[in-house]
């Protein structure tokens, strides 16, 4: 098997990896699902962006209740008393990541309680302009109410059989986000809670298409 690129701390967002080359045009940032790190995700980047793309693997800010791992905010406490915050703190880390490498040139990916956050902050009324949107295994944060001030299209992948994640859940944060007028796409494979490899395909193309191109619309 290759050697993957060396990982590296991102030299200006606290708990983030990053592979490809500092202060590129383009960048994916990948928010893992609760319970996993920064490295979980970090190996999908070259699977889906050429060399480059800079990929940015944020960190959770918290620990994972059990002991291992990070999450966004506690799942386990009612009513998520610290979604407002974890929301507040990943819209700050996505513009100090603005600062280098523009976020209209910048795609976020999420997988579970990543692509919840991901979903939450691209598509919130502060207007964050992305290139695009990918939700993998995602749910809709109670009283999500998307906007659409950039025009920002989604992917969503959602395996039919999830036991983690119900495939319905994918299912409702597409009808909400085309009801605010979002270009989505729901992908559902046979499978579980994971990002199957059979998507890799699909999410190459979407993440192509959705880079801004010189004298493109």
């Amino acid at each position: 098997m290759d050697t993957l690129p060396q990982h590296t701390p991102h030299p200006a967002i606290q708990g983030a990896l990053r592979l490809g080359p500092p202060g590129a045009k383009r960048r994916l940032v990948l928010l893992h699902g609760w319970g996993a790190d920064a490295d979980d995700l970090l190996e999908l980047g070259p699977l889906l962006v050429g060399n480059d793309v800079e990929v940015v693997a944020l960190q959770a800010p918290s620990p994972h209740p059990a002991g291992q791992g990070r999450q966004w905010y506690d799942l386990q406490q009612a009513n998520w008393p610290d979604l407002p915050a974890a929301r507040t703190a990943l819209i700050q880390r996505l513009e100090e990541l603005g600062r280098d490498t523009p976020l209209g040139q910048t795609i976020v990916l999420g997988f579970s309680q990543g692509a919840a956050m991901a979903l939450d902050v691209g598509t919130s009324s502060q207007g964050l302009v992305l290139a695009g949107l990918i939700g993998c295994s995602g749910y809709p944060h109670p009283g999500w109410s998307p906007q659409n001030p950039s025009k920002t299209k989604v992917l969503l992948t959602h395996g039919e059989q999830d036991p983690v994640v119900p495939f319905g859940a994918s299912e409702a944060l597409r009808d909400q986000l085309q009801g605010a007028g979002h270009g989505v796409e729901l992908l559902g494979f046979a499978g579980g809670h994971t990002i199957d490899e059979s998507l890799f395909p699909a999410l190459r193309t979407f993440i192509d298409q959705q880079w801004p191109h010189p004298g493109g619309a």
